[in-house]
């Protein structure tokens, strides 16, 4: 492209996003993107604008000095290594995102006021929690086709959007009888028997009624319709805020990495990766929860199933635990170190998968560790240093954790959750066969792996962003002893393995997660007629 066409070009997506180039950094940014072809060229500026926004500006003007970070950020982005084919993600090292309703873009923490997070939370750490929480499902529900306004008017009554939401602070203070009312806010009980709605602008007594699909706790946000009336919201019906595939997140804020991991941008947005990922089609993994170690017959299944993988070594085993059926008593610990080595010496045993594949160690809420507080971190140094020196290829991290595999995000997280939100629910489906879709539903539209009081479900309130289910990824799994199943919602595959021990046949529990050549994640069911 001619420079001066170029430096128009430049100067004119800059000002879009409220930015100013100084001469020169004009200069400077022209003479870097001269030899970009054309096609590649609004990709280029796009990244390296986002990388611009995300260094700290004094003001909208922006210095040669800027500009070169930037640039070389980006290529640094576009120099992508066999590394960032398959990465975990400890929860702790989840990058944190914080929406600004001002400039309608999430900022990272380094661009905020918000203070380093610290496992000893603040009060204001507590009351940020909730109101990012909030703050997200808003956002994603305002841009709803429900309440977004058409875009093309043909008649004056167009012009509005189908539903409008509004604030508890509107509501109060009323004398009159105001209908046709939608909320958005949490569901509370400040009074022992007593339901209320709370937003950040404030709370209103419920009166319940309706409820739509899905497993409605407290602490759980809800879109909320009906009447207010005598200091009381009367509703008409309950349901939860509309969920958004990953693709409608990234078309809005860009390739902005929420997920975590070395790229500093989405590996979705990666060509390479992609690629990569269609070229090794049989990759597989193999998840199992509940792996008692401690119990010969779960020992024993084992040696039946590495006898039967052998051949064709997964790319990676999951087990999540907990990894001793009696967690509790003074030889806790010498008792799981003698069950991991029970372990690797049964790998070891198996040449082909010692060498070929991964095996990554998700802890329980029964095994050893600081209480039941989440995210909860790895297994201690002192037990796996045994098993780590046996088997390389292993890595033990936290609970909940994330994998990427090629452009692929994964979240595991273990823990019984679908019992406990059944038991704490405000309101049962009347449909308890139905609990698996209930259950999947609930998490991706609250965007939150616990939308439950920290009473019930325990959060380091500094890393609650570390349990964040948004964007949604492209599978979610639930390590839990209820039932295994398998639901698909808003593009994404969530799977619960089930309980490996508790069940009487082998391979009934044990979920294969393969690519086939549509790049469909799916239930690989041959597999229990094949090795058993």
């Amino acid at each position: 492209m001619e420079p001066d066409r170029l430096r128009r070009r430049l100067s004119s997506e800059f000002r879009l996003r409220g930015l100013v180039l100084r001469a020169d950094a004009l200069k400077y940014l022209t003479e870097a993107l001269q030899s970009i072809n054309e096609v590649e060229l609004d990709d280029v500026i796009e990244n390296v604008i986002d990388a611009v926004e995300k260094q700290p500006l004094s003001s909208n003007m922006v210095e040669q000095s800027t500009v070169e970070v930037a640039v070389q950020e980006c290529s640094q982005a576009s120099d992508e290594t066999i590394e960032n084919v398959f990465n975990i993600i400890g929860a702790f090292d989840i990058p944190r995102y914080i929406y600004n309703s001002e400039r309608k873009k999430f900022l990272p923490l380094s661009m905020t006021n918000f203070p380093v997070p610290n496992l000893f939370g603040t009060a204001r750490d507590k009351a940020e929690l909730f109101r990012e929480r909030y703050s997200i499902l808003q956002q994603r529900t305002h841009r709803h086709e429900l309440f977004t306004p058409p875009a093309v008017v043909s008649h004056p009554d167009e012009s509005r959007s189908k539903f409008q939401l509004k604030t508890i602070e509107a509501l109060l203070g009323n004398t009159t009888k105001v209908g046709e009312l939608i909320v958005l806010g949490m569901i509370t009980q400040l009074k022992e028997g007593k339901f209320f709605l709370e937003d950040p602008t404030g709370v209103v007594q419920l009166d319940l009624s309706k409820f739509h699909s899905g497993l409605y706790t407290e602490s759980c946000f809800v879109l909320a319709e009906g009447w207010y009336e005598d200091e009381v919201f009367h509703v008409n019906a309950f349901g939860f805020p509309p969920t958004e595939p990953s693709a409608n997140t990234r078309a809005f804020y860009g390739n902005i990495n929420f997920f975590g991991g070395p790229s500093s941008t989405s590996v979705k947005a990666s060509a390479k990766l992609k690629q990569l990922e269609e070229e090794n089609e049989n990759a597989m993994f193999v998840f199992l929860s509940d792996v008692w170690l401690d119990q010969a017959e779960v020992l024993e299944k084992l040696h039946t199933m590495f006898s039967g993988y052998s051949a064709v070594p997964p790319t990676c085993f999951f087990f999540c635990g907990n990894f001793l059926s009696a967690p509790y008593g003074k030889n806790q610990i010498q008792s799981l170190k003698g069950s991991l080595k029970a372990l690797a010496d049964i790998i070891c045993g198996y040449p082909s998968i010692h060498k070929s594949s991964r095996f990554v160690f998700v802890p329980g809420p029964e095994d050893p560790g600081p209480g039941s507080v989440l995210p909860r971190p790895p297994l201690a140094e002192n037990i796996t240093e045994e098993f780590r020196q046996l088997v390389p290829f292993s890595v033990f991290t936290t609970n909940p954790c994330r994998i990427q595999y090629c452009t692929q995000e994964i979240i595991i997280f273990r823990e019984d959750l679908v019992n406990k939100m059944c038991r704490n629910c405000v309101h049962f489906p009347s449909s308890n066969m139905d609990i698996p879709n209930h259950f999947v539903k609930t998490i991706l539209s609250q965007g939150h792996l616990t939308p439950l009081p920290l009473y019930v479900s325990p959060v380091y309130w500094a890393y609650d962003y570390a349990l964040r289910v948004y964007p949604v990824p492209d599978m979610l799994v639930i390590a839990d002893k209820y039932d295994p199943f398998t639901v698909t919602n808003t593009d994404c595959v969530c799977i619960n393995p089930g309980s490996f021990p508790r069940r009487s046949i082998l391979f009934a529990d044990i979920l294969v997660i393969r690519r086939n050549t549509e790049h469909q994640l799916y239930k690989e069911s041959e597999c229990s007629s094949s090795l058993t």
